[in-house]
């Protein structure tokens, strides 16, 4: 069987939820599903290399042609054209994101939230005029079946846009578990570096309102007022966002601002150095269609608060502290909780080991490739 996949959300290079899942999901297909021959399309005229042994393995053909994306967006969008069936000849495609896609054969869409349909104004004007073009309600009537990363992206997908039920398939995705072997001179070079020293409490995601961070460094300054903590550190990483400026404003205004430290995009390797050592991790947001890092910190032992809205409650269930976004005491409180308690501690870090078994690659993989194989 010939498949296309859809990798054009891979072009900046970046390692968002939805570059993980498209990563996770071809690196498994190849593992896995070898019986099957793979065409990635890769539009573009600015774009990162993709990894070297997808682009040697034999099964792999690339459709790479250079048309800017603006521009064929705005065709598909227009004209529903070009369409790339004609160029090489898929059995079925894959789309692991929402980018537009005319195409006259079976194709599976996956969807990961949809938080730009509810709260725009989380996204700039340039994110919410590409949202309109990528003609959401008309690409899930067109596709074959689509993917849900959990039972309530599936369930608001079927009440937004009227879709039947038995079109929507929940299929959760995995979680890449740590590996052992991390270099300590290499992890004390990061750390210092940053200035970054334990304890400390860690946020990893993109800085951005929807994620709210501001109220992880208010939550954080009012812990901060008790002496016991007066060497607690908080760390923010990930890539800035969408009105970060009020977070960096935040930042420089705050009593404790030596003990904020906020160092930007970071490797997965730096990402793992953050987990290993963390004394908890927080993570608020106010929508998530799955939410890959509370999960990742969880693989690593690191306890975990987190919101109690979305799909959060449903990924995380009694295995971590849920809290009220909007209410930045309770997650004062709740960092209070975990930090004063190790009893609590290692009752929510043995609680987050064993939820995680719940999210393998592997068995996300298969159970699409059910879906594939079952339309051909």
């Amino acid at each position: 069987m010939r498949i296309l996949i859809d990798v054009r959300v891979l072009s900046r290079g970046g390692f968002s939820g939805i570059e993980y899942y498209t990563r996770s999901i071809i690196n498994n297909l190849l593992r896995f599903k070898r019986e099957h021959c793979y065409i990635l399309f890769y539009n573009g005229l600015k774009k990162a290399a993709l990894p070297h042994e997808w682009i040697a393995d034999p099964l792999i053909t690339l459709h790479s042609p250079r048309i800017p994306n603006k521009i064929f967006d705005c065709a598909q969008y227009i004209f529903h054209r070009p369409r790339i069936e004609r160029h090489s000849n898929p059995d079925i495609v894959i789309s692991p994101h929402i980018n537009n896609l005319t195409i006259h054969v079976p194709r599976i869409l996956a969807v990961h939230d949809l938080s730009f349909i509810h709260h725009p104004y989380f996204f700039s004007l340039r994110h919410r005029v590409w949202h309109r073009m990528q003609n959401i309600k008309r690409q899930l009537l067109s596709a074959d079946r689509v993917i849900a990363d959990s039972d309530f992206t599936k369930s608001d997908i079927i009440r937004t846009f009227n879709i039947p039920e038995e079109k929507v398939m929940r299929i959760y995705p995995g979680i890449t578990l740590p590996q052992n072997g991390q270099t300590p001179e290499r992890s004390s070079a990061f750390f210092n570096t940053h200035s970054i020293r334990k304890p400390y409490v860690l946020y990893i995601g993109t800085i951005e309102p929807r994620k709210n961070v501001y109220s992880i460094i208010k939550a954080f300054e009012i812990v901060k007022r008790n002496k016991q903590w007066r060497d607690l550190q908080l760390v923010l990483a990930g890539s800035m966002g969408w009105l970060y400026g009020d977070v960096l404003q935040a930042h420089r205004k705050s009593s404790f601002y030596d003990s904020i430290r906020i160092v930007g995009s970071i490797s997965e390797k730096q990402k793992s150095f953050l987990y290993e050592h963390a004394e908890v991790f927080v993570y608020p947001s106010f929508f998530e269609g799955f939410g890959f890092p509370p999960l990742e910190a969880q693989s690593y032992g690191v306890p975990v608060i987190a919101s109690n809205r979305a799909s959060l409650p449903e990924v995380l269930h009694s295995s971590a502290l849920l809290i009220d976004p909007w209410r930045i005491g309770e997650c004062a409180e709740a960092l209070e909780a975990v930090l004063d308690n190790e009893m609590f501690k290692m009752k929510l870090r043995k609680a987050g080991l064993e939820n995680v078994k719940r999210f393998s690659w592997e068995k996300t993989t298969k159970e699409i490739m059910k879906i594939v194989e079952y339309r051909i």
